[in-house]
């Protein structure tokens, strides 16, 4: 909203409007505003949810501090919604398609996390929503994400061209030149793709159309159906893989802070020109934008670490844990980036796999051997060492290292090929 009211300042030469042109400008106010949010205004809203006695219900697992953590206010996710989405409607281009499926996320899966919350708060039904209407919900998302970047004429991405290549694509060829390193002059078009990017070779872009090159002439058709599957997927499985890692303070906030800040990394260099041709990177004309968003989402998520680090003040709930994972999730599909995802969300995959691995293994083993056997002491995998003696702020703080290291290696794969 205040691009918008500066942007026609700026036709007065009202002075300083025209900094709200600046994507960093405006990302830079976006992370203060939202750690103004989550910060001062979260305090209040803590204060409400104890009024109200939104107390978190806690089943006793034998876990060394955990009874002390009943009655602690949870569905703060509140607070972490309301911090993204202000600072996004005040300093963001609304009519941006990037920026209008990240707020639909946002709010999408924070209303099936409140649901969720409602239930085991108010109805004191420790289950919550049935896990068949949050995965409906979560394929809906999926859904919608994947139709809209299919049917949306501003999702392209913009490709080098060949001069051997005008006349029979003229009306596609971008107005610009752009000098390469040879000299040679290289025509740009923009084009729908369903090409991604995939880490550690040479030429790091893998198309869709790949996997179903057999369609002939109808590959770029499937090849989109391919893609709607794989976006419903991620979508589905990061946001359970946050809501999975949120068990123990800070854990889930901390690593999405880190994963959030590696994503505005890999956004603002694919969204510019410059360092797209420069890194040899697929340029995505407009993504940009998205580092507003992901600035408020870092912002959001540090604030809210000022209440939800040991011993916690609140926690997020569903409200917050399926939010932060389906912004991550679409996020890295709309940059063209979610084969990264298993490396960047190594944590969040870890965590799911380890649950996986644990209710399998005990099934195959109850029916073979007429008792269920487990792999680890307690899934997902923080609880292990919590049942190993870990204390907690260690736990959570060697997972942010591990965390740190995957975001390092994935920023590394634009240049290791």
């Amino acid at each position: 909203m205040l691009y918008y009211l500066f942007r026609y300042l700026n036709q007065f030469d009202f002075p300083g409007a025209g900094m709200f042109e600046y994507i960093s400008f405006r990302a830079a106010f976006a992370i203060m505003t939202s750690l103004f949010i989550a910060t001062v205004f979260g305090k209040k809203i803590i204060l409400l949810l104890q009024k109200q006695q939104i107390g978190e219900i806690v089943r006793d697992l034998g876990l060394a501090g955990q009874m002390e953590k009943k009655g602690t206010p949870t569905m703060g996710g509140v607070i972490i919604i309301l911090s993204i989405l202000i600072p996004v409607l005040l300093f963001a281009k609304l009519d941006n398609i990037y920026i209008l499926l990240m707020i639909i996320t946002t709010i999408w899966l924070g209303f099936i996390g409140f649901v969720d919350d409602y239930i085991k708060v108010f109805k004191k039904d420790k289950e919550g929503l049935s896990g068949k209407f949050k995965v409906a919900g979560q394929v809906g998302l999926g859904l919608i994400i994947g139709l809209t970047l299919y049917m949306n004429d501003d999702v392209v991405i913009r490709e080098k061209t060949s001069i051997d290549e005008i006349g029979t694509q003229t009306e596609m060829v971008d107005q610009g030149f752009m000098p390469s390193d040879t000299g040679i002059t290289r025509l740009t078009k923009d084009v729908k793709s369903t090409k991604t990017t995939i880490p550690f070779f040479k030429n790091n872009e893998f198309d869709y159309e790949y996997l179903v090159a057999f369609g002939g002439k109808y590959a770029p058709q499937l090849a989109w159906l391919v893609f709607i599957i794989i976006t419903i997927f991620i979508v589905t499985a990061v946001s359970n893989g946050a809501n999975i890692t949120d068990g123990l303070d800070g854990l889930a906030t901390g690593s999405s802070a880190i994963i959030g800040a590696t994503l505005g990394i890999l956004a603002y260099v694919s969204g510019h020109v410059v360092y797209a041709d420069y890194l040899n990177i697929m340029y995505i004309p407009n993504s940009g934008e998205l580092v507003v968003f992901i600035s408020a989402f870092i912002g959001a998520t540090i604030g809210f670490m000022w209440y939800n680090s040991y011993p916690a003040q609140v926690f997020m709930g569903d409200t917050g844990s399926l939010s932060l994972g389906g912004i991550i999730a679409v996020f890295a599909i709309i940059i063209h980036k979610e084969l990264l995802i298993p490396i960047l969300c190594g944590i969040f995959l870890v965590e799911n796999i380890s649950v996986m691995m644990q209710v399998s293994w005990f099934k195959y083993t109850k029916k073979k051997f007429g008792e269920g056997r487990r792999i680890f002491r307690m899934a997902p995998l923080h609880h292990h060492y919590q049942m190993k003696g870990y204390p907690e702020p260690k736990i959570v703080t060697r997972f942010w290292i591990i965390g740190i290291f995957l975001a390092i290696i994935t920023i590394v794969t634009l240049k290791i090929r």
